[in-house]
This record gives C-alpha cells, structure tokens and sequence, in this order.
C-alpha cells in the first residue's frame, strides 16, 4: 500500500500576523501570536521526520493552481482581490482572516499540493495520502475567505480532478471541530459530492453546521450536519462514526473520500471545547479506509485544516499517518493516557440523542 505526503515549505511563510488568539493588536488588545500560525504545522512535520515516517511515505509535489482552476468555485472579483492586497501589503479576506504579501501564491499553492495528492490517488500512484497544507479552506465561501480560509481546498481540488477523472461521486467527512461551511457551500446543490460535517454545534461559523441545512435542487439530502454537544469525547465520535457516517458512505457508494482533516476536536485546543485524544483520529481513520477498502479500491485523500494546540497536534497527526500508511512508528503519545482517562469520552445521552437525529437524516433518505 502507497501513501502519499505532501508539504511545502512555503505553507509555513504565510503570514497571519500579530493578534490575540485572532482579534488583531490594538490600544486594548495586547499583541501576541494568532491561532493561526505555522507552529502546528511545522511541529506536526517535524515530528514525521524524527520518526523516520516522511521517509516511508510517496513525496508528493505541491503543483500551484491558477486563477481559472479557483473560478471553478470562486468569484473572479475576489480572486483578484485577494491577488492585488497580497501584491501590495496584504490584508484581510473578510472578517479575522488576515494574510501577508504573497499569500496568494501561498494559498494557490495549497490548492495545489491537494489537488496534486488527489491527482494521484484518482490515478492509481498511491492508495491514499495526507496533503499538510496551509492555509486552511473548508471554511472559504464563494466571494469571501472566513476563518483563517482563503481558498477552498478541497472543492477546488475536486472540481479540477473531477474534469480530468470523470467521476461521478465524491464524499467528503470533515472532522475539524468547526462546520465545513464554506465544502458545504460548494456543493450545495450537486449531488455529485456528498459532504458530511462532524462538528461542535454552533461554535463557528455561530449560524451554520444544523442539520436542517440539506441541499437544494439536485443537491438535496446530499448535505449532512452532525452537530454535536460541547465536551463530545470519543465514544461520541465513534458511535457518531458507525451510525451516520459509514452508513452514508456505504449507501452514496463514493469513487473517492476526502477528509478535510483539523485536529482541533483534540482536548487540548484552545479554540474547540471537545474531548478527542490521537487514539479517536486513528480509530476514525481506520474505519474510513475500511469503508474506501469496501466502496473505493481504497482512496482516501486527506487535506489538513485546523487545530491549534503546537504541543498536542502533531500526535494527533502521527497516529492518522500511521495508520494510513500502516507503519507503526517507535514514538508514542505521551498525552494519550492522560486524556484517555477523562471522564468525558463516554457517549452520554445528549450526545446519543443528537447523534439520533442526524442518523434519520441518512435512513429517511435514499441516494
């Protein structure tokens, strides 16, 4: 089994700038580091390499797309706005998504390295893959970057994939604590791709992610919102796992899943309030690749969004490689006893409640 990674370092160099947490410096904000920096990321990285992972896995080159390739789910107006403020000093692609001078290249390139991943497991190269990209862009909407999102990852990589591979289904499992609004605005109406958002309920964006949001036209029922209680551990996950996700996915019957991949559902990230542990994203990781074994010849594309814990993300991110590429590293995570032990990771009746009205959405429902 082939399993691809793919990094640039230039994902590293985009600039989010000084903020607290994401509110930017003033007279009565006193400035430090925005969430959104490159240290989860460059410690997630680093910490493949002192495993001896990177070297196991297909090198997968980041490959830019170009402005044509973005209007397949963008505006031309805010391409070329984003474009000029990042030739000039920078600026902010709508509310608390700043960026630095050369950001567009930078986000066009992280466009790219998913679609360069997609590319080649749609080929039969890999099996499967894991892009770490930034910036992040399941939150990133037609006309305006939210969320730390400039550019749509995912939809743009499938939308250019899908002109050359002609498929015909596509799922999407987004597992970052915030719902994929903007996967989830992309495919609205196309029943081509069918998303599916596990999310803490009405954390960002505060007025999306319910599970009354379904589709229109075409595209209706082909939308799924599992919202879910703050303090969801990982017996919630799971049960949510086996009862609307794998049954989706087994009755829309993909040619390939793609995971917008956070890892901000972890107990240790500032900006969710969710109880998972690097044990949850391996079991979830297991059962998708079960699931793409049984309906996909195995292809499973994952692109990274969120998470924002530098000490904790790149365990989380260790154990999800490991298990896609089926390579058992000598490094162990030495938070996972500690968060195994809260008392939170046991499915809770609220939570099974919620977990029961999102399961209606897929058994009322025929693909």
């Amino acid at each position: 089994m082939k399993t691809g990674w793919n990094f640039h370092e230039l994902y590293l160099w985009h600039e989010t700038g000084p903020a607290s947490q994401f509110f930017p410096a003033s007279l009565t904000v006193e400035p430090g580091e925005h969430a959104e920096n490159a240290s989860t990321k460059r410690r997630f990285k680093n910490l493949m390499e002192v495993s001896g992972l990177t070297d196991q896995l297909v090198s997968v080159k980041s490959a830019p797309v170009d402005e044509d390739d973005l209007a397949r789910f963008h505006t031309r107006d805010y391409i070329r706005r984003i474009k000029a403020e990042s030739d000039d000093r920078g600026g902010d692609a709508s509310y608390l998504t700043p960026f630095g001078r050369g950001s567009y290249e930078i986000a066009c390139l992280a466009a790219g390295g998913t679609h360069s991943l997609m590319d080649k497991v749609l080929s039969g190269e890999l099996k499967n893959g894991y892009a770490l990209v930034r910036p992040p862009g399941h939150h990133a909407e037609a006309d305006k970057g939210m969320g730390f999102c400039l550019f749509g990852n995912i939809p743009v990589a499938i939308l250019k994939a899908r002109t050359k591979h002609r498929f015909e289904r596509v799922a999407t499992v987004d597992w970052d604590v915030h719902h994929g609004n903007g996967t989830q605005a992309a495919f609205w109406s196309d029943p081509g791709v069918l998303t599916i958002s596990l999310h803490q309920e009405r954390l960002y964006p505060h007025d999306s992610g319910d599970r009354e949001e379904r589709g229109e036209g075409a595209g209706f029922g082909y939308n799924i919102n599992v919202p879910l209680p703050a303090g969801s551990g990982h017996d919630a996950y799971i049960a949510a796992f086996e009862q609307v996700v794998l049954p989706a996915l087994r009755a829309y019957k993909p040619d390939l899943i793609v995971v917008p991949s956070g890892f901000d559902a972890s107990g240790a990230d500032p900006l969710g309030r969710m109880m998972l542990h690097s044990g949850t994203y391996r079991e979830m990781t297991r059962m998708l690749m079960q699931a793409a074994d049984e309906l996909c010849g195995g292809r499973l594309v994952m692109s990274h969004e969120g998470g924002y814990s530098a000490a904790y993300v790149p365990y989380c991110g260790l154990a999800v490689m490991e298990q896609l590429s089926g390579i058992k590293t000598h490094i162990d995570d030495p938070f996972l006893p500690v968060f195994q032990n809260y008392a939170g990771q046991q499915l809770r009746p609220w939570q099974q409640d919620a977990i029961t009205q999102a399961a209606k959405l897929v058994s009322t429902f025929s693909f």
